[in-house]
């Protein structure tokens, strides 16, 4: 049965490994935002891969350019359709949106999240994340850990 997997791949590789699996008839999804003029990949060093496990395993895993699948030390861990939809949500002509509510919350400031589950919930702008953030944000939500932590750009500056 097919289901979404993460894979984490050699540093750099993100793009090659799109273009392999693509190539590949597997379908894959490397989210990116605009950084300057700048196409990079939302979570560097991740991308979402759609295929049959176990049946498709050893192709996925030895793809040039996949380290390796997030999960546990017996299989990888699927994760909802849900999520990759949530994540699309947030793009414009393909790529994520990072300004999507107006003007950016500072240190202390009363935040809004605009969307997804967590809709309508206010809470106090405690820290700025960065690429890196967002990959743990990532592998928690994969691995099942309880935090709310949110995407910067999800959120709303309560006036």
């Amino acid at each position: 049965m097919k289901n979404w997997f993460v894979i984490n791949t050699k540093p750099k590789k993100e793009f090659q490994v799109e273009k392999l699996f693509i190539a590949g008839g597997i379908k894959i999804y490397n989210p990116k935002y605009n950084d300057e003029n700048i196409i990079k990949p939302f979570f560097s060093g991740y991308e979402f891969v759609w295929f049959d496990y176990p049946a498709q395993y050893q192709l996925v895993k030895y793809t040039r350019g996949v380290k390796k699948l997030v999960g546990n030390s017996e299989w990888p861990i699927s994760i909802p359709e849900s999520i990759i939809q949530q994540i699309k949500a947030r793009e414009v002509n393909g790529l994520i949106e990072l300004n999507k509510y107006g003007e950016e919350p500072d240190l202390g400031d009363e935040i809004e999240v605009m969307t997804g589950p967590w809709k309508g919930f206010r809470g106090v702008f405690e820290r700025q994340l960065t690429e890196k953030d967002r990959v743990v944000i990532l592998l928690d939500c994969v691995s099942y850990h309880g935090q709310l932590i949110i995407e910067k750009k999800k959120l709303k500056k309560v006036l």
